[in-house]
């Protein structure tokens, strides 16, 4: 069923006195593909700019922005219409010989999937491969997609969810420390498992539809976790399904809800908005973003 939903992003950041901006990568344009289609696009900057549309190497959309003067606020206002086919994740076939772990990629696959496969973070102790390994039934055949819903509900139901907005991503091990952490770090964290267990996986940013909050109905409880901001999720390539999509913070399998935006190998590849400014130190004073994601009733 196609859906269409509007998009409004805004980020602000504050200071305290006037400042020069460097110039700013902007991921927020949603990613093209068969189940998505963005039909209309806009993007304000004030104080105003200059602004060029690049793909990166992963074939995501970037605009770069360049303040052109001195001000005491930044904002950077996108809109969107994107049309929308949820993929039946959970229906899709596997090929044969990927249903039970461990699996081999085939040789026109393996080459293409080297850098999702091959952990980008690092495990001294071995602390992180047997957090993985846990997941692994010893008694019978482990299902790929089944382990991995294990995982994917086991970080959801014993992590705890902390909603932060400091650049950067907790490293796996920090937030097995910690005890949790933000959907960025959640999404490592599969990522870096699924990856010690022969799965390929990628990470993903965008957006996060929350009927509630649609609704203007939210109560207590009923909104999903990370609406109302950018989203992070992850994909795991499983032969004969392609990307699947796992959301570790939500405990959600499949694409109903999440609106990509970008992938990477790493977090550190899609920051929403990484970019410069200069002044005397302390004058930043802050930064605002919202998010609304709306469906249009047809």
């Amino acid at each position: 069923m196609t859906t269409h939903y509007d998009i409004l992003h805004t980020t602000t950041y504050r200071y305290h006195e006037p400042v020069q901006f460097g110039l700013h990568r902007v991921m927020f344009r949603p990613r093209d593909s068969h189940d998505l289609r963005v039909l209309a696009t806009d993007l304000q900057v004030s104080p105003a700019a200059q602004i060029r549309l690049i793909q990166d190497p992963h074939s995501n959309s970037v605009a770069l922005v360049q303040p052109q003067g001195p001000a005491s606020e930044l904002t950077i206002c996108c809109a969107f219409t994107i049309e929308h086919v949820p993929s039946l994740d959970d229906d899709l076939e596997l090929d044969p010989t990927a249903e039970f772990l461990p699996f081999a990629y085939s040789l026109q696959e393996r080459p293409d999937l080297e850098h999702y496969l091959r952990p980008h973070h690092d495990d001294p102790d071995g602390v992180l491969i047997r957090w993985a390994h846990q997941f692994l039934q010893s008694d019978a055949p482990n299902s790929t997609r089944a382990t991995l819903k294990r995982m994917n509900a086991h970080i959801h139901d014993s992590l705890k969810y902390q909603s932060r907005d400091e650049e950067g991503t907790q490293s796996p091990l920090e937030t097995l420390a910690k005890g949790g952490g933000s959907c960025r770090d959640y999404a490592l964290l599969m990522m870096e498992a699924a990856r010690r267990l022969g799965v390929a996986t990628r990470f993903v940013s965008g957006y996060l539809y929350d009927p509630a909050l649609d609704a203007g109905t939210q109560q207590p409880g009923d909104s999903i976790v990370g609406a109302g901001a950018t989203h992070a999720w992850l994909q795991a390539y499983l032969p004969g399904a392609g990307w699947v999509a796992f959301d570790p913070t939500n405990n959600l399998m499949g694409s109903g809800h999440l609106l990509r935006v970008g992938v990477a190998r790493d977090p550190a590849q899609a920051p929403p908005i990484a970019g410069s400014w200069f002044g005397e130190p302390d004058a930043y004073a802050g930064m605002e973003v919202a998010v609304k994601v709306t469906r249009r009733r047809q």
